[in-house]
C-alpha cells in the first residue's frame, strides 16, 4: 500500500484472500517481522481504544475520526492478475473513525481492512477495483440463489447433504483459488498515545479563533437490529444523502442463456394454476347473461384477479430465509449478531471457537500455515476495528458499529460474517466457514442472509437500504461474481456518483478503467476547495490547516495534505482529524 519515507510500514508475505460470499475486503495479514510488536495483545488495544475515545471528549462532540496519512509509492504484487508492480493505491491508518466518517470515505472508494483504510489508485493499478453496491430493498433472488436457499432448508428440517454441481454459485468453484490482493500494510502505529490526546477544549477553540476558521461537525448515526420475524419495509425513491445518483433508473438487459431469469419477459407459472384460471374462465362465460350469472361474473372475476396475483407474485427472499421448519427438524440454525468487543460477554465466550474456525478456514481454502493464521492474526485482521459503537434513536436496535454475525449449527459456529453497520448500509467484509459444511454454498447463502438482514434494519433505520459487497473487479474474471446480486450500481471513480452496473459492463469491456459518468461536465460534488479548513492534530491540539501551516517549521507537507483531502472530500477533510508530528 501507499507509503512515505520513514512512515514505518511493513510489507507482508502475502496479504489475505477475500471471501468467495459476495465480499472482497483485500485485507492484508501482518507480516512476521511485526507479530513480535504485538506486546500488549488485545489489552493494549482496549486500552488505545479508550484513551482515544477520552482524546475525542477532549477535542469536544464525542469521538472524532483520527487517521496518520501514507501518500502513493511504486507498485506493489497484485494478487489478481500476478502483476509484480501493477497494484498501486494509497492508504492510511485510523486510530478511530466514526461511521459515518468511514460511510462517506467508502463511498468515494476507500475500504478498510482492519484498521488500515485504502483506495486503490484506479486509472494507475493493473486491476481497478470499483466498490459496488446492491439495492437491497428492490433485490431479486436469481434462480441459483433460490437454490441455495433451499437447499439449506432441505438440509435443516430433512438432513438432506445430497451435493448438485449444477446448483453451485459460480463463485463457488473459485474457492480454492480465489484472488489474493497484495499491499504494503502498516503492523502498528508507531505515534505515542499522548501525541493522539488533543489539550482541553477551551485551548481547541483559541486555536480555531487564530485563524477566525471554524468546522462544524457532523455526527453519523446509524443501527441495526436482527429480529427474524420483522416485517420488511417498503421500496424507498427518495434520495439518500451523499449518494447523487441514487435516482438513476436500472437497466434490465436480458441475461445470457444459463446467466438466470430473463426479467423482460412474465414469471413462469405451474400447469395447475394455468388449469384453475382456465375452470374459472369457462365457469364464468358459462354464467354470462343471466341476473344470477351477473352477480356471479362479479364474484369470480375478483376470484379470477386473486388468483393471477397470487400466482404472478414472486418470492421475495424472506420467503425463503424465514420459512417455519417441522417439529422434528434434523437441524437447528441460529444466527447471531455479536458486537466485535471484547467487553461484549457473547463476543468474548465465542472468541477461541471463532478463532480456530478461522485457523481452520484459511489453512483448508488458501492453503496458510498455521502462523499466518494464529490468534493475533485473527484479531488484527477481523477484530481490531477503528469504528466508535454508536446508537441513534431513529436508528437499529443494535447500533452501528463492526459485528460478527455468527451462523450456530446445532450449538457449534459453523460460518462467521464480518459486517459493518453503517448510516446508509450494511458494508459486507469477510466471511470464513469450516470447510467441511462447505456442501451448503454458505459464502451465497450468508450473502443472501445479509441483505434480508438490511431488510429488517431499513424498517427501523430507513436511510440503511443497502448492501455494500467491496469490489468489484472486471479486469479478473473470477471476480465477476459480484454482479450476479442485482439490481446493482458501480461506484464513478471520477465523479463517485452511482450507476447501474448494466451501463457500467459495456463500458467495461472497451477498457478496464472507465469513467462511467457519462456527462463530460460532471465533476466530484465532494472535492476539495479550502485547503486552509482541513483539521490537523498538531502537538495534542486541534487547528485548521491555515493555522497549522503557520505554526510548522520545516520543509512544507502541503502536498501531502492537499493529496489527502482531495481523496477523502472536503466533508471529511473537516471533520477527521489528520495527525501531524
Amino acid at each position: 500500500m501507499a507509503a512515505g519515507p520513514g512512515s514505518g510500514l511493513l510489507r507482508p508475505r502475502r496479504a489475505a484472500r477475500p471471501s468467495h460470499g459476495g465480499r472482497a475486503a483485500s485485507c492484508a495479514r501482518r507480516p512476521r517481522a511485526a507479530r513480535s510488536k504485538d506486546g500488549g495483545g488485545r489489552r493494549f488495544r482496549a486500552a488505545r481504544g479508550s484513551d482515544l475515545r477520552r482524546a475525542g471528549m477532549a477535542a469536544g462532540g464525542g469521538s472524532p475520526s483520527i487517521v496518520e496519512f501514507f501518500g502513493g509509492e511504486d507498485g506493489y504484487r497484485c494478487g489478481y492478475c500476478r502483476s509484480d508492480t501493477g497494484n498501486i493505491s494509497h492508504g492510511m491508518w485510523a486510530h478511530s473513525m466514526t461511521v459515518q466518517d468511514y460511510q462517506d470515505l467508502i463511498d468515494r472508494g476507500w475500504r478498510r481492512s482492519g484498521k488500515y483504510v485504502y483506495k486503490p489508485i484506479m486509472n494507475q493499478t493493473c486491476c481497478p477495483q470499483y466498490t459496488i453496491r446492491c439495492r437491497a430493498l428492490h433485490f431479486q433472488a436469481s434462480k441459483s440463489h433460490k437454490k441455495v436457499l433451499k437447499k439449506m432448508l432441505k438440509f435443516i428440517s430433512k438432513g438432506d447433504v445430497s451435493k448438485v454441481a449444477s446448483e453451485e454459485e459460480p463463485m463457488d468453484s473459485h474457492i480454492e483459488d480465489v484472488a489474493t490482493c497484495d499491499f504494503a500494510y502498516k503492523s502498528e502505529s508507531q505515534v505515542s498515545q499522548s501525541d493522539l490526546t488533543p489539550l482541553a477544549v477551551d485551548q481547541a477553540e483559541r486555536v480555531e479563533n487564530e485563524d477566525e476558521d471554524s468546522g462544524e461537525t457532523k455526527e453519523g448515526n446509524v443501527q441495526k437490529a436482527e429480529s427474524d420475524s420483522v416485517p420488511i419495509c417498503a421500496d424507498k425513491d427518495t434520495p439518500v444523502p451523499a449518494e447523487p445518483s441514487h435516482s438513476a433508473k436500472a437497466v434490465h438487459a436480458p441475461p445470457k442463456p444459463g446467466k438466470g431469469a430473463d426479467l423482460s419477459k412474465p414469471p413462469c407459472r405451474k400447469a395447475k394454476d394455468i388449469r384453475k384460471e382456465r375452470k374459472l374462465q369457462k365457469l364464468l362465460q358459462n354464467q354470462m347473461g343471466t341476473a344470477e350469472g351477473s352477480q356471479l361474473e362479479g364474484d369470480q372475476t375478483f376470484l379470477l384477479q386473486n388468483s393471477k396475483s397470487k400466482t404472478n407474485q414472486p418470492k421475495n427472499i424472506e420467503d425463503f430465509v424465514f420459512v417455519p421448519l417441522p417439529d422434528d427438524a434434523r437441524h437447528k440454525l441460529e444466527v447471531r449478531l455479536v458486537p466485535v468487543s471484547f467487553e461484549d460477554p457473547q463476543f468474548k465466550s465465542s472468541f477461541n471457537q471463532s478463532a480456530t474456525l478461522f485457523a481452520k478456514y484459511q489453512m483448508s481454502v488458501h492453503k496458510d500455515t498455521p502462523s499466518d493464521c494464529g490468534e493475533n492474526e485473527f484479531t488484527r485482521f477481523l477484530c481490531d476495528s477503528p469504528l466508535e459503537a454508536e446508537h441513534a434513536p431513529n436508528g437499529p436496535e443494535c447500533g452501528y458499529g463492526s459485528f460478527h454475525q455468527q451462523y450456530w449449527l446445532d450449538g457449534k459456529i459453523i460460518a462467521v460474517g464480518v459486517i459493518d453497520i453503517l448510516p446508509y448500509c450494511v458494508s459486507s467484509v469477510y466471511l470464513y466457514y469450516d470447510p467441511d459444511f462447505s456442501f451448503l454454498s454458505l459464502g451465497v447463502y450468508s450473502a443472501l442472509r445479509e441483505i434480508a438482514f438490511t431488510r429488517q434494519l431499513c424498517v427501523k433505520a430507513p436511510d440503511l437500504c443497502f448492501y455494500y459487497m467491496g469490489f468489484y473487479i472486471h479486469s479478473c474474471p473470477k471476480m465477476r461474481y459480484k454482479g450476479q446480486y442485482r439490481p446493482s450500481d458501480l461506484l464513478c471513480p471520477e465523479t463517485y456518483v452511482w450507476t447501474p452496473i448494466e451501463q457500467c459492463l459495456p463500458l467495461l469491456e472497451h477498457s478496464k478503467y472507465s469513467r462511467f459518468n457519462q456527462d463530460g461536465k460532471a465533476v466530484d460534488e465532494g472535492r476539495l476547495k479550502e485547503l486552509g479548513r482541513v483539521k490537523v492534530l498538531h502537538k495534542r491540539t486541534v487547528m485548521p490547516y491555515s493555522v497549522y501551516k503557520k505554526r510548522r517549521k520545516g520543509p512544507s507537507d502541503e502536498a501531502s495534505v492537499q493529496q489527502y483531502a482531495s481523496l477523502v472530500g472536503q466533508t471529511c477533510s473537516e471533520r477527521m482529524l489528520l495527525f501531524r508530528s
